[in-house]
């Protein structure tokens, strides 16, 4: 770092932000993401009644019910398809998938860490081919390509480590035998989207549904749920009970989940489900997150310091949203001091390393805090000089 940009980071570290300025509330993280204070209000009310309870009990299944019952209703949910939870997460469902709906090859559209982290998975399964993947640099998307022989296509709604979003609709010429998985850990609850162009949209829920982690929730075809079934049928693969998916699919139709589940995190996702389902579900969700994510972009427009990082509009994320800044200001120095006012986690993906801020801008998070926000980075970009 030039001295020049040292003196300069130390002078931002060392700026006083007016309290009049800062958001009520300064969370704005890209996951774990904001919780409503009603949600916290009704988990602290629930004290004996469901914490500290069994998740065989009706008390939990029943919030296993409308934590099911909910997303059915915001994602008009196609005849057929099965809200399915499980233990583990996003990460877990990676490995859950490769065993239990990749028959033989997968092609993955790469795009970012997480895109690449379940290729990851299915390149070392040793019970599968070489997968087929379609790669695109940081900041940029690639698409799907139909091909013979690959009977999943898999790439996430929305890269959380770049703020890249990608159009969810089946690849041309894809067969009926070859299913859509799409991670939507980032997108799922914030983004509009048509779950009959999908097989598997899986999420977790610290992200959108502001909640916390360790649960793995997909939103499955009628074919998704046959080639679990016939797969896990078969002789030629084991599959531990902990990543069977047909173990999930049949402990969830009993409003379940196989292992016990982090109680708090069900209480937090119903609470958030029925919340945005009271504010008009995933249209109303839809168009809040477009609308707080276009003030961030329209003010880079206007901040020559400021650039958005994925180039093309079309696939900038309406959830997560990354902003260059220009090397001349170190970023790290502006997300210390917000952070010191209390306005958070804006620091950028770790393993990106840009020199840039990165906000969620989930359905919790609202015009006005957004604005605030935008205000306390101005305060501090017009006096880094």
């Amino acid at each position: 770092m030039s001295d020049a940009r040292t003196a300069r980071a130390e002078s931002i570290r060392a700026l006083s932000i007016p309290a009049e300025l800062l958001p009520g509330d300064g969370r704005f993280g890209s996951g774990p993401s904001r919780i409503r204070d009603a949600q916290m209000e009704v988990l602290a009310g629930l004290g004996r009644s469901v914490m500290g309870t069994s998740h065989r009990q009706p008390p939990v299944k029943q919030l296993v019910s409308r934590i099911r019952s909910g997303l059915a209703e915001m994602f008009a949910l196609p005849e057929g398809y099965e809200v399915v939870l499980g233990n583990g997460g996003s990460t877990a469902f990676w490995d859950v998938a490769a065993l239990g709906l990749v028959r033989s090859r997968a092609q993955h559209l790469v795009f970012g860490e997480f895109s690449q982290k379940f290729a990851t998975e299915t390149t070392a399964a040793p019970h599968l081919a070489e997968p087929d993947i379609v790669r695109a640099e940081s900041g940029s998307l690639p698409a799907p390509v139909g091909r013979e022989g690959v009977d999943v296509y898999a790439w996430p709604h929305n890269e959380t480590s770049t703020g890249v979003m990608a159009p969810i609709r089946r690849p041309q010429g894809a067969g009926a035998d070859q299913l859509v998985l799409i991670d939507a850990t980032s997108a799922a609850g914030g983004v509009a989207v048509d779950v009959s162009e999908t097989d598997a949209y899986y999420f977790a829920p610290q992200k959108a549904f502001a909640s916390e982690g360790g649960l793995w929730i997909a939103l499955l075809s009628p074919a998704a749920i046959e080639r679990a079934q016939r797969l896990e049928a078969g002789t030629d693969r084991w599959v531990p009970s902990f990543l069977s998916l047909t173990s999930a699919i049949d402990n969830s139709r009993k409003d379940q989940t196989l292992n016990t589940p982090a109680v708090a995190t069900l209480v937090l996702l119903a609470e958030q489900i029925e919340w945005m389902n009271q504010q008009g579900g995933l249209a109303w969700a839809d168009a809040r997150t477009r609308a707080t994510s276009s003030m961030l972009y329209d003010w880079a427009a206007r901040r020559p310091e400021i650039t958005p990082f994925v180039a093309d509009p079309a696939a900038r994320s309406q959830v997560v949203v990354t902003l260059d800044i220009d090397e001349a200001i170190d970023a790290t120095a502006v997300a210390s001091v917000l952070r010191g006012h209390g306005v958070v986690d804006i620091e950028p993906y770790r393993k990106l390393g840009r020199n840039q801020i990165r906000v969620g801008t989930f359905p919790a998070v609202g015009e006005q805090d957004v604005a605030a926000l935008i205000a306390v980075l101005d305060h501090v970009l017009d006096r880094s000089n």
